[in-house]
């Protein structure tokens, strides 16, 4: 396994900086925003695309810092159910795609989408109760009408040019959990699997070792965040897992994220990159830094540091 960063939180820095920065902290691997949520301050794919030298001088510059790029990431809203932002965030993965076959990248990591309840939605319905049925209705128009059709194209996309999809199963989206990941790779493909984030395992209540050799022994983990969560008991019982209350007010939230370790110990960290070994999982460790607690420098230094104690870096 390669110890590695997501480097959107790199954004104010140069290109050469960030490089600088990420390989001074002993980090293998980077992956890349390309636009959506992440933003693309590194990696522009049309830029690249459309500039053979450029995309060269790219890959030159990573090598020369004695990086890899694990992965390239997009995440956005592909069924979003307001056609402008389907179309901006379908025409970015599949530029994402194309760039990471060009550069010979594995994986590309997104969210799954959530689209409306019907045709003329303009908001996304993230349906999480099994009763009053109107909710059952809502999800199966979701999957049959749009999930499954849209995925099944994306997945033959992806095989065509020998890249693998991860996508992140995060709540407010049709994939959130093990189940529903399984559920749409066995409808649309192989290409398809989690790029798994423990920290969105433990707000819906999943234990992620479990939850690691579940989906491994589907061979359906592409890539892995590492990340953590802080959960406050207080607020749970009075909030529940589903917390509407703003990132920006973690003293009020029933959980919030936390940087490697500071959420679950250094056992529970062994035990998950354990557990990924089991699996087979051999790619990126990937450091997620959300923590509005610490700073970035503090929040990397530590997540390396118990990273690299859990993975046996020394």
């Amino acid at each position: 396994m390669k110890l590695g960063i997501f480097t959107t939180l790199f954004s104010e820095l140069s290109f050469d900086e960030m490089l600088h920065y990420v390989s001074s902290k002993g980090i293998e691997a980077i992956e890349l925003g390309t636009g959506g949520y992440p933003g693309d301050a590194h990696c522009k794919p049309e830029e690249l695309l459309g500039d053979n030298g450029k995309l060269q001088r790219f890959r030159q510059t990573i090598d020369a810092y004695g990086l890899s790029i694990s992965s390239l990431s997009c995440h956005a809203n592909p069924l979003h159910p307001q056609q402008k932002s389907a179309r901006e965030a379908d025409a970015l993965f599949d530029n994402t795609l194309r760039l990471a076959s060009r550069l010979g990248i594995p994986v590309v990591n997104t969210f799954s989408g959530c689209p409306g309840d019907h045709e003329n939605a303009l908001y996304p319905n993230w349906p999480v109760a099994a009763w009053p049925e109107d909710f059952q209705k809502i999800l199966k128009w979701q999957w049959n009408e749009k999930l499954i059709p849209y995925w099944k194209e994306k997945n033959d996309l992806a095989v065509s040019l020998g890249v693998k999809v991860g996508i992140e199963m995060h709540g407010g989206f049709s994939v959130h959990t093990p189940a529903t990941l399984l559920k749409l790779r066995q409808a649309c493909g192989a290409s398809i699997g989690a790029n798994f984030d423990p920290s969105h395992m433990w707000w819906q209540g999943i234990d992620p070792v479990a939850a690691i050799h579940l989906l491994g022994r589907e061979n359906a983990i592409h890539h892995f965040h590492a990340k953590d969560t802080a959960v406050n008991s207080e607020n749970l019982n009075r909030n529940g897992w589903t917390d509407m209350t703003e990132h920006t007010a973690p003293r009020e939230r029933a959980w919030h994220f936390r940087t490697v370790g500071l959420g679950h110990g250094q056992k529970t960290w062994a035990a998950i990159i354990h557990a990924l070994q089991l699996s087979g999982y051999d790619d990126a460790v990937s450091i997620e830094h959300e923590d509005g607690l610490l700073s970035i420098d503090e929040g990397v230094d530590k997540a390396v540091e118990n990273l690299k104690a859990a993975m046996g870096k020394g």
